[in-house]
């Protein structure tokens, strides 16, 4: 398992593992400061909630099994306001049964994360076979307007890297974040480099500087416009409600409130987006055609674009490790000088709306699709590659 003799009974594990994609989530949350996990078993996020179970009490933390996927969120948000890091772990009908109360999340601006492993869908669709159908519904899965985090890992290491990414992105902009893997990646065993703690970026929620009788819950007095979280038993008066609320978190049912209250709530992510979006740029400089993509279906991406090198093809690659907020300037800008795009995706074509949204008008766009149960091989983006330039 491990290069550095380090076994289950140490609190927080270091060093170069051979480690299962969901496990890898696990370690990236515990090194986060992730102590609280609610959960129901689903195939294939199960092991992230069994290996929860057996490290959590290990660092001080605990595991609730949940009765269901809608008592698992609502539990997380509750461990939130509390002032603990928290998580939970689900797949299709889960993420499905959690929409309601991820929009309870983005109202009351409560900080955690989602991990979705995707696998084929609709309904139960296939339990044990990848998919990556569910991009659309981390974005839009929930009534009413606000804005999400979804980050999209395709390797065991970006499994612990984004998970820690997640619990940063979740506590500095008060958001729910989702982290929007899939089932090869949750599935497959890869090498993992875990650096000390004292390696690790944290990032915690902003405080309240000011004292309990002076405070408004959200209230925001500088440009990022997220508003300081007093933690509920800390002696400061929390009122929260998913109703369009004022500063001090009482409804107020009106549209210049409604105006006031979700304008925040969805510029706050808008106007930081270039802060927030990770991108990974490969051959982009010389490139007269780019493939986007993200998750498991990058890897072929990537090897599909290094196999157009070699046949004289200048093509290149942008990887959405944020999948939301989706790049809308990089792709802009990309569109001016490439002949077009090719959107390698486990799904019927969601993410090349977005980019058909962005590039210009003069673009050729090709989708690249499976429906769910196999990795899009690489010979077929390559030959969708060699399509946008004849």
């Amino acid at each position: 398992m491990s290069a550095t003799s380090v076994d289950m009974e140490n609190a927080v594990l270091t060093g170069t593992h051979f480690m299962l994609g969901d496990h890898a989530c696990t370690e990236g949350a515990i090194a986060a400061g992730c102590r609280f996990f609610a959960g129901y078993p689903i195939t294939p996020a199960t092991e992230i909630a069994e290996r929860m179970a057996a490290r959590l009490p290990k660092v001080g933390g605990v595991y609730i099994q949940m009765e269901d996927e809608l008592g698992s969120m609502a539990a997380i948000i509750g461990a939130s306001c509390a002032g603990v890091k928290s998580m939970t772990a689900t797949s299709g009908p889960g993420i499905s049964l959690m929409m309601e109360n991820i929009g309870l999340a983005a109202m009351l601006e409560v900080p955690c994360v989602v991990v979705n492993i995707q696998r084929g869908g609709p309904s139960t669709g296939l339990p044990t076979l990848v998919g990556q159908q569910d991009v659309m519904q981390a974005r839009w899965g929930s009534h009413g307007d606000y804005e999400i985090i979804a980050l999209a890992p395709s390797s065991i290491q970006e499994m612990f890297d984004f998970t820690v990414m997640a619990f940063n992105l979740a506590e500095q902009y008060r958001v729910p974040v989702i982290i929007l893997a899939d089932e090869t990646v949750g599935h497959m065993t890869e090498k993992l480099v875990i650096p000390p703690p004292e390696e690790i970026k944290l990032v915690e929620r902003k405080k309240p500087t000011v004292p309990p009788d002076k405070y408004l819950p959200y209230h925001v007095d500088d440009g990022d416009l997220v508003p300081p979280m007093a933690i509920a038993g800390d002696g400061y008066f929390v009122h929260m409600t998913g109703l369009t609320h004022d500063e001090r978190g009482y409804p107020v049912i009106s549209a210049e409130a409604q105006e006031k209250n979700v304008r925040r709530i969805v510029e706050k992510i808008r106007r930081n987006a270039d802060r927030i979006i990770s991108l990974g740029r490969y051959y982009l400089e010389d490139a007269e055609v780019i493939a986007v993509s993200y998750g498991i279906s990058a890897r072929s991406t990537l090897r599909a674009v290094r196999m157009a090198r070699e046949e004289g093809l200048k093509a290149g690659f942008l990887k959405l490790n944020t999948v939301w907020p989706f790049p809308e300037k990089e792709i802009r800008r990309l569109s001016q000088s490439v002949k077009g795009f090719v959107v390698p995706e486990i799904n019927a074509g969601q993410i090349i709306l977005e980019v058909e949204r962005c590039a210009s008008d003069k673009n050729k766009i090709l989708g690249v699709n499976r429906l769910g149960g196999d990795i899009i091989p690489p010979e077929e983006i390559l030959e969708a590659l060699w399509q946008v330039v004849k």
